[in-house]
């Protein structure tokens, strides 16, 4: 299946980036920089700053809006860049969408309301307002963090609103890939979940809003073209391989495994803000060990 990133920019390997945070817990934006032009030297697609992983929740509303600012310049293309525009209000995810639109952004990743357990009406007047901004929107399926669902159906319906062009899908279950294709086959499907990459691009994902690539590029770039392309005799064994980093992006401490997996590979990472607290020595060892093991093997 095709993976065009020219006319649907949201395809391909669009890295959810983690972002440096020097000691003080300031955002280091030089060193964020730098690490968003080293993966599309990488061969990633494009970025998605302002996602969980990137603590958007922590950030100030000027912090943020640079965040996105600082990503297009580093990528050279803001149609490489995809911001989460998350937010309490659907005004203020709106705003949040307009100012990716400004920034010249090629899309935008887009939770639904996630202040409280919003029904069908609630969710699909929420996508309405943000697609209004005029910027390509994503949808992102995490039940398990907003408790609302983005169901086939309804998928199925915001995109026959004309509301959404794609959706991030992070339940799990991969089986809805093939439901969510019958219902609404001109939707992309991208991979939400770095642990089910494989099944999904199995099941006809086009692209990936990944994790892991922040610390290890070249090998998962390399997992997600052999996955699309079906390649099984290059995709499993490198999963395999990957698994034990992967399935940490599925965890509650996602981000402080993968910044401490980008400080283990020499890539800026650094602490986290509160309320995320470093990882347990136990969990830590597990993380290092993993990481130590895959850049020995290579998969780099």
């Amino acid at each position: 299946m095709s993976t065009d990133t020219r006319t649907r920019p949201w395809r391909g390997i669009m890295v959810a980036t983690a972002l440096p945070l020097r000691e003080d817990l300031s955002v280091d934006f030089d060193a964020y920089a730098e690490h968003v032009a080293w993966l599309v030297a990488q061969g990633c697609d494009g970025v998605v700053p302002n996602g969980s992983l990137g603590e958007y929740q922590t950030l100030t509303d000027a912090e943020r809006a640079r965040v996105v600012r600082v990503a297009v310049e580093a990528a050279g293309d803001g149609a490489r860049v995809m911001p989460g525009v998350a937010a309490y209000g659907s005004a203020e995810a709106r705003r949040w969408a307009e100012q990716a639109g400004e920034a010249g952004c090629g899309s935008v990743l887009l939770l639904p309301p996630n202040a409280y357990r919003a029904d069908e009406g609630g969710v699909r007047a929420h996508y309405a307002e943000v697609a209004a901004a005029g910027v390509p929107v994503v949808a992102y399926n995490n039940p398990y963090d907003t408790r609302v669902d983005l169901t086939p159906q309804l998928l199925a319906r915001l995109h026959g609103e004309g509301h959404i062009v794609a959706v991030k899908e992070f339940s799990g279950d991969v089986r809805r890939a093939y439901e969510i294709a019958e219902l609404a086959p001109e939707l992309d499907l991208l991979i939400g979940a770095d642990d089910v990459l494989l099944e999904l691009a199995l099941a006809g994902a086009v692209g990936w809003i990944a994790g892991y690539p922040n610390a290890l590029p070249g090998a998962c770039a390399a997992l997600y073209r052999a996955a699309v392309g079906q390649d099984l005799d290059l995709a499993l064994p490198l999963y395999k391989a990957l698994h034990p980093l992967l399935r940490w992006d599925s965890k509650p401490e996602f981000v402080q495994a993968i910044k401490l997996s980008m400080d283990i590979a020499g890539r800026p990472g650094g602490p986290t803000r509160p309320p995320r607290a470093p990882l347990g020595d136990t969990q830590a060892a597990i993380v290092r060990a993993a990481t130590e093991k895959a850049l020995a093997e290579g998969l780099d």
